[in-house]
């Protein structure tokens, strides 16, 4: 049976979930007792401090410890209470959680570290060090693993995935989503990595979106659907590893695609997305890749100002106009 729940509750059920499943799993951040963003908040009570762990303001102090956790057998869930600090922690994850698997041989080492990149993005107004979108940075490490949810039931079950995983995973989490309700069973269940998910479909443009830009796909593809426009929504979920033949099998149909990030355009996720496209599915084109991301400039503080700087629906749907009208 399904209900509907916040995307916050989905991965707090998740944590809990894992945490009662395996002794081994444990949290670890900053005021995950009280929690910023109140998903894990309370799980103390049940599962005693020893597992929720509250830390210092150390990023890359607490996250190497948890790696340190992982390789001796725990299973560690990092939260960063924003997604800017992954900067503060990233010597941690791209130099050493990312390479050890690799510079051991294998062996029987494990990295089962899960690293919750939480309060991405804009929403609140809190600034430049507070509302980036990141993901796009971490693409160039190998041995990560990175999913980005967009519903309630895709940020329980990947999250699911994520904790039983050997391999260290970023998990994105948009603070614009928390208060997002939708329908999540209450069974048991979880979902695969690498296996995008056709939010919409639609026969006149493929388009790409991350995290909360679903949403804003999803308004700008009712819009334009009124017009007479179709738009086909693909959802990729995880970064790493990445569904490619969702995406070539829908362009195939599309001839068409626009790709939509809160990330700076310049050098982000779109980029390397239009980079597999064009080497792999060129020919299926009938117009040029457009990528729509966010302004090249720190975001303000404000909550009117931030607004400004990553796409909003109308420019969504500027761009399926455009790129409707061309080929």
């Amino acid at each position: 049976m399904e209900r509907e729940i916040t995307f916050a509750s989905a991965i707090k059920e998740a944590l809990h979930e894992e945490m009662k499943k395996d002794k081994d799993v444990y949290l670890m951040g900053e005021s995950v007792r009280h929690s910023v963003w109140g998903v894990t908040r309370g799980l103390n009570k049940e599962f005693g401090d020893t597992r929720v762990v509250n830390t210092p303001i150390s990023e890359s102090g607490f996250v190497g410890a948890a790696f340190g956790s992982a390789l001796l057998g725990l299973r560690p869930v990092v939260e960063l209470i924003f997604g800017d600090f992954l900067l503060l922690a990233a010597d941690s994850i791209a130099n050493e959680i990312a390479k050890y698997r690799y510079m051991c041989g294998g062996g029987g080492f494990k990295a089962p570290i899960t690293i919750r990149v939480a309060g991405c993005g804009i929403g609140t107004g809190a600034g430049p060090h507070h509302s980036q979108s990141l993901e796009g940075s971490f693409l160039n490490y190998p041995g990560l693993k990175i999913a980005i949810p967009s519903t309630p039931y895709d940020a329980k079950g990947l999250l699911k995935t994520a904790i039983r995983e050997n391999n260290p995973v970023l998990f994105f989490e948009y603070k614009l989503l928390y208060g997002v309700r939708g329908n999540v069973p209450d069974v048991e269940y979880t979902i695969p990595f690498g296996k995008a998910k056709v939010r919409r479909e639609g026969n006149d443009i493929t388009l790409v979106a991350l995290g909360h830009c679903c949403y804003k796909a999803s308004i700008a593809a009712e819009e334009l659907s009124k017009e007479g426009i179709e738009i086909e929504i693909v959802d990729p979920r995880t970064l790493i590893p990445f569904d490619k033949d969702t995406l070539l099998n829908s362009l195939k149909k599309t001839n068409k695609l626009i790709i939509v990030e809160d990330g700076i355009k310049r050098g982000g996720v779109g980029s390397e997305i239009a980079a597999i496209v064009s080497e792999e599915c060129l020919y299926s084109l009938d117009a040029p890749i457009r990528r729509i991301g966010g302004k090249d400039a720190p975001i303000p503080g404000s909550v009117y100002g931030e607004k400004l700087m990553v796409p909003s629906v109308e420019d969504i749907i500027n761009a399926c106009r455009i790129l409707k009208s061309e080929g």
